[in-house]
């Protein structure tokens, strides 16, 4: 079974951008209710579509001051353990989209710690990043946003 997620934040000054549980160095960051790490969140809609789950809204509403300032972090690990045992992941596949600051140094590092939060071997987990070739609001560096893809199987 496959998941689609995606999740888009504006970014303001003064704000820090984590993205898969990585700090990056950057001026701007994300606004939101959580550590607003849209990598993780669109990682957490496309688990809990691939398993026929609902989405992040559902499960971890922003209106419930108990995810104010949550790490995204905990809230897949939460995820995780609602799957656990009834399905497996099989890859996880991302595109992050960000006009600066650029990725590159840091794609590899996020993609490890995203395979270490999801036990899955490195190689399932394949993150991408580009730009929105200075096009609308992610083009003005006025937002971030990702699209996830997941594979899943059911556990007997």
């Amino acid at each position: 079974m496959i998941g689609f997620g995606y999740d888009i934040h504006r970014l303001d000054y003064g704000k820090k951008l984590i993205l898969g549980g990585i700090e990056i160095s950057s001026e701007i960051g994300p606004i939101a209710h959580s550590d607003g790490d849209v990598l993780i969140h669109s990682i957490i809609d496309s688990i809990l579509g691939a398993c026929g789950m609902g989405d992040i809204g559902d499960m971890f509403p922003d209106t419930n001051n108990q995810y104010k300032n949550i790490s995204s972090v905990k809230l897949l690990k939460e995820v995780l353990d609602k799957i656990n045992g009834k399905f497996k992941i099989i890859n996880i596949d991302c595109m992050i989209i960000l006009e600066k600051p650029k990725l590159k140094d840091y794609k590899n590092q996020i993609k490890e710690n995203i395979s270490k939060i999801l036990n899955l071997d490195i190689s399932r987990v394949n993150i991408k990043a580009g730009t929105n070739e200075k096009l609308d609001a992610l083009g003005r560096n006025e937002a971030c946003a990702v699209y996830s893809v997941c594979q899943v199987e059911e556990v007997n």
